[in-house]
């Protein structure tokens, strides 16, 4: 499953973009002759129609000549070029920039910088420029009566710069936010993708485990079956090798079914049971003492409330992601304390490393950040585990705080639930 790739595309989406012209068009449409028609304005309304009846056939052709839902980036520009350049000429008609409509030409560069590359948006930025200079200088009169109001030259000129202005600021915010939302979104896609397969995982080793539990009954059968059949034919040479053969073959589908089961002492244990939080980083902490060399030194209160709570993925992936990040980033040692009283349950986790860098410590908790500080690459990442961890225990009712170490000179972090929070899971 590649997300990535997918995140990163720009397109517009088609419907949107079609409705959002025809809105467009008719408010158009209806402007010019109701200007025309109602308050008796004198224009050049014939050939200002004749530019929306082009704006409109441009919009049925791209319904129907475009059946894909997400328009190319190519093709959008295209589209947007046109609308610009159709609001501009319709500008040219009735009195360029002074016209109080001026400010729609900014909008088709605004509704790009949400979804498009940055290349694209400068192309448009720098057409709208070019078309709100080129309708200062030129363009026809004001429909009459409102051309015989004559405009201070301060104010003529302000109103083209305020457009300009006015465009760069909203584009450069709608691209900023634009792009946050898509880092956003492939993170909490990969949140998917990672629990997807945590469940699947789960499901295939409980679809095992039943497996193993349910032919162990026939498996015996055909054991037991097989070695009589052995006794009672192994003189006869043409018949004992086969049968041999068959009792290997038994006997090694048992040693696999029994590697299949979660628990193959107790037969039926191939469902998740309900855990406590010391179990629950017990097993975390088992699972890296086989593949880590780095002490795991875990503190439990004296007073601690032990308590079951409904076994979570979603928990054992984030308490995990955040282990691993002690593991990988320690010297030597990680700290784990777990506390719990009568209301409220936390879980702290400290290593003895370099700690979090000073230039991200504000970001911590934000997917794809990088300090600039690390010389260490290979000591440096994007942030995603944590974004990932941070999120799920959140989703879980948790508090997170996340820090330097004050005591052990490296990160920190505290996970912690209220009791009524962690038995309503």
């Amino acid at each position: 499953m590649e997300i990535s790739s997918s995140s990163k595309s720009s397109h517009l989406n088609r419907i949107s973009y079609i409705n959002l012209r025809w809105i467009g068009i008719i408010g158009q449409f209806i402007t010019i002759n109701v200007v025309a028609f109602i308050f008796k304005f004198e224009f050049n309304f014939i050939i200002a129609n004749v530019v929306v009846l082009i704006g409109a056939l441009s919009n049925i052709f791209l319904f129907y000549f475009f059946k894909k839902n997400q328009l190319q980036e190519n093709i959008s520009l295209i589209f947007l070029t046109l609308d610009i350049l159709q609001l501009s000429f319709l500008l040219y008609l009735t009195g360029g920039t002074i016209n109080p409509f001026s400010i729609f030409l900014i909008i088709p560069c605004i509704f790009a910088s949400n979804s498009l590359s940055i290349k694209t948006n400068i192309l448009l930025i720098f057409l709208t420029i070019s078309s709100i200079i080129f309708l200062t200088f030129y363009h026809q009169e004001l429909p009459y009566p409102i051309n015989e109001y004559v405009f201070n030259k301060h104010y003529y000129y302000s109103v083209p710069i305020a457009l300009i202005i006015a465009m760069i600021f909203l584009s450069f915010f709608a691209l900023l936010f634009g792009n946050e939302s898509k880092v956003r979104k492939d993170a909490l896609d990969k949140i998917q993708e990672v629990i997807s397969k945590e469940h699947e995982l789960v499901s295939l080793g409980g679809q095992a485990a039943a497996a193993a539990h349910s032919l162990g009954t026939p498996l015996s059968t055909i054991k037991i079956v097989s070695q009589e059949l052995y006794n009672n034919f192994k003189s006869n040479k043409d018949v004992k090798k086969d049968i041999e053969l068959l009792v290997s073959q038994v006997n090694r589908c048992n040693e696999i079914l029994k590697k299949l089961s979660l628990n193959p002492i107790v037969e039926d244990d191939f469902i998740d049971k309900n855990i406590n939080l010391h179990e629950y980083i017990k097993e975390i902490v088992n699972s890296f003492k086989e593949i880590s060399d780095k002490n795991f030194i875990i503190n439990i209160e004296q007073n601690y409330n032990s308590f079951e709570i409904t076994k979570s993925i979603e928990i054992v992936y984030g308490l995990r992601n955040f282990i691993g990040n002690a593991n990988k980033f320690s010297k030597k040692n990680i700290y784990i304390s777990i506390t719990s009283d009568s209301e409220n349950s936390s879980i702290s986790i400290e290593d003895d490393g370099l700690g979090f860098p000073r230039d991200i410590l504000t970001k911590i908790g934000e997917p794809y950040i990088k300090s600039l500080q690390s010389k260490n690459k290979s000591r440096t990442g994007l942030g995603l585990g944590i974004f990932i961890g941070k999120t799920l225990l959140e989703k879980n009712k948790a508090k997170l705080l996340i820090r330097n170490s004050e005591t052990r000179g490296g990160a920190e972090i505290k996970i912690e639930w209220s009791n009524k929070d962690l038995n309503n899971l």
